[in-house]
């Protein structure tokens, strides 16, 4: 049985978090994705022991925290200083998640520049490293694991089957012999498929989950549109123009070996237009008719 959850992003500089654990206590959700915002970096711990207090003081529990604005890309970018930065701030995270008393911290691993598609291994060498490094940084902190993104182009792996069996199996055999270490896991999204420079369908999006299950401890509630240009929630209309089918999700849930004993799958959506009057008040109703249908799909 998956449980269902909700990544915040979509509620970032639009609502406040109370609003949101509100809101959730109401659905019956009991576990939150806590995504990454820019003053997360900088903020003191007592920020997010306040934030967890108000949390469970709804019956809820921040059992993630996953980046949402691809700000860890540095390990990519061929150059030392931002290598630097994502480092840190990757270690930020970590320790804002072992506040927070959540299982997992992740992030997709970042992208390379288009201009330098030939560092793309050496930023993968690169990332992989470091993350090695942040396993042992992550069991001092008493995290269960650390999540990876599969994403939808070759710039940002793991992207393919491929990429995504060897980045995964590097960090299980790093685990498997390196003690004080967390294992990796992924951080799926139902939405994400691969589609070439020529236009064609590499993998569905429904063949990439599907795939990565074996490696999967959480993962994101997403539609969209055939071509992966667009992604938006579970209302009735968007499920009319969208093209993934929670009936077949939940069957390829329940069959699935899962890693771990838990999952929880989090509507990730970004919500109407940002910064509206006659937009922000939409997002209640967005919110509310996803959850409510991704409910009614994934226990029938």
């Amino acid at each position: 049985m998956i449980e269902i959850g909700i990544k915040t992003d979509a509620i970032q500089y639009r609502y406040s978090y109370p609003w949101l654990f509100d809101l959730m206590a109401e659905l019956g959700l009991r576990y939150v994705q806590l995504g990454s915002f820019f003053e997360l970096y900088s903020l003191e711990d007592d920020y997010f022991y306040r934030l967890k207090e108000e949390a469970e003081q709804r019956g809820l529990r921040i059992k993630s925290v996953f980046t949402a604005h691809r700000e860890l890309g540095g390990f990519f970018a061929n150059d030392p200083y931002l290598e630097k930065v994502a480092r840190q701030n990757y270690e930020k995270l970590i320790h804002v998640a072992s506040l927070l008393e959540a299982d997992y911290c992740g992030s997709n691993p970042g992208a390379v520049y288009r201009d330098e598609l030939d560092t793309k291994a050496a930023g993968v060498a690169c990332y992989l490293e470091h993350l090695k490094e942040l396993s042992h940084y992550a069991h001092e902190k008493g995290l269960k694991a650390l999540t990876v993104e599969p994403m939808s182009c070759r710039a940002e792996p793991p992207t393919t089957e491929e990429e995504i069996r060897y980045m995964m199996q590097e960090m299980q055999q790093h685990h498997a012999r390196t003690s004080g270490t967390v294992p990796t896991y992924l951080c799926g999204d139902i939405s994400h498929g691969y589609i070439n420079a020529r236009r064609e369908r590499v993998h569905t999006n429904i063949e990439l989950f599907r795939y990565g299950i074996p490696y999967m401890a959480e993962f994101h509630f997403k539609n969209t549109d055939e071509h992966y240009l667009k992604t938006f929630g579970f209302s009735e209309a968007e499920q009319d123009v969208g093209i993934v089918d929670l009936a077949e999700i939940k069957a390829i849930t329940d069959a699935g070996q899962w890693p771990v004993p838990e999952v929880v799958g989090y509507l990730e959506i970004p919500g109407p237009k940002l910064g509206r009057d006659h937009t922000d008040r939409l997002l209640p109703e967005q919110l509310t008719d996803s959850v409510k249908t991704i409910q009614r799909k994934m226990s029938a």
